[in-house]
């Protein structure tokens, strides 16, 4: 059975398999959007890891003596799962595997994300709960995959899972590789008014350096409002930033792969993107909702003079 799946052999109705987030990536990339080229190690491949290493049941006992409600008792489970997960060793045949797609795709630097099956879909947010980890070379790529695998069982998620009623080793989790963009500029896009509601509205955040600044709410962004029938801009709300997360050039022994880096004084305080930048990122924005017939949460990246978008989501509050 095959351990990973490239972007163009999937779609959005492959969640069971690569999960939501690569569904999405698969799904837009077969229609001729821009999105950064990649694989994904599929779900059933973590399935098969946590069951040949007798993982499933150290998890089950560990988590049928969690009170989600107790805080310290969550975080120490969650722990002691991600140490269980993270001290098995991966399959010699399943780290060729990665290895082999990782040259394949050209090597350098690369994202890698977590995709639940249970994730990104209209019904569940799961988005948020699992790791991220930008800027991965080399055998970093394939202990990074791992690490996604471990952080199923962050607590936010083991809670989310347990109020809502999901079995926890029904759900499976995939694991994005995907070129590394090093984003100029990036943020989020809304391809409706995420507190109005309004469906005549797509709204921009931006801000420099990587997206995970803005997601993680690090630094304050750009909000621009554009009126989408028009491609109109409504509103500009500009913020000073000062620092941004760039890629560390200094990746020897166990250097951090990103560091924060100032700002020049005289960019600090400029709009981040210009206005026919903003209006080019409104068209993609409106092309992914038109294909899914459906508001999106976007995430995006700029780099050189390309547009790129990392992920996109339903909006699940529209």
């Amino acid at each position: 059975m095959k351990s990973v799946a490239w972007f163009q052999e999937v779609g959005k109705a492959d969640t069971d398999l690569v999960g939501g987030k690569g569904a999405n990536l698969g799904e837009l990339a077969g229609v001729g959007l821009p999105v950064p080229p990649g694989f994904i190690v599929t779900a059933e491949t973590y399935f098969r890891f946590v069951q040949d290493s007798g993982l499933s049941a150290a998890i089950s006992s560990l988590l049928s003596d969690c009170d989600v409600a107790a805080p310290s008792l969550l975080a120490q489970t969650s722990m002691k799962i991600k140490e269980k997960i993270g001290s098995v060793p991966m399959p010699a045949s399943l780290v060729s595997e990665i290895e082999a797609a990782y040259t394949r795709l050209g090597g350098g630097h690369v994202a890698v994300r977590s995709s639940a099956t249970a994730e990104d879909l209209a019904e569940a947010s799961f988005a948020g709960q699992q790791s991220t980890y930008l800027n991965l070379s080399g055998p970093a790529v394939v202990s990074g995959v791992q690490e996604c695998w471990a952080s199923l069982f962050e607590p936010q998620a083991i809670a989310y899972r347990a109020q809502r009623g999901y079995k926890h080793l029904d759900v499976g989790i995939a694991v994005v590789v995907q070129r590394m963009v090093q984003s100029e500029r990036s943020g989020v896009m809304f391809t409706v008014h995420p507190v109005t509601g309004d469906r005549n509205k797509i709204v921009i955040e931006a801000a420099y350096g990587l997206g995970e600044a803005v997601v993680s709410g690090e630094v304050t962004p750009d909000c621009y409002i554009v009126d989408k029938p028009s491609l109109q801009i409504d509103e500009r709300a500009v913020s000073p930033q000062d620092r941004e997360l760039v890629r560390n050039e200094l990746t020897a022994g166990d250097s951090e792969p990103n560091v924060w880096a100032n700002v020049a004084v005289g960019r600090s305080q400029l709009q981040k993107l210009a206005d026919e930048q903003i209006i080019a990122l409104a068209r993609i924005g409106s092309r992914v909702e038109s294909h899914y017939g459906a508001p999106q949460d976007i995430e995006w990246a700029h780099e050189g003079s390309e547009f790129y978008v990392v992920q996109s989501r339903p909006v699940t509050t529209a």
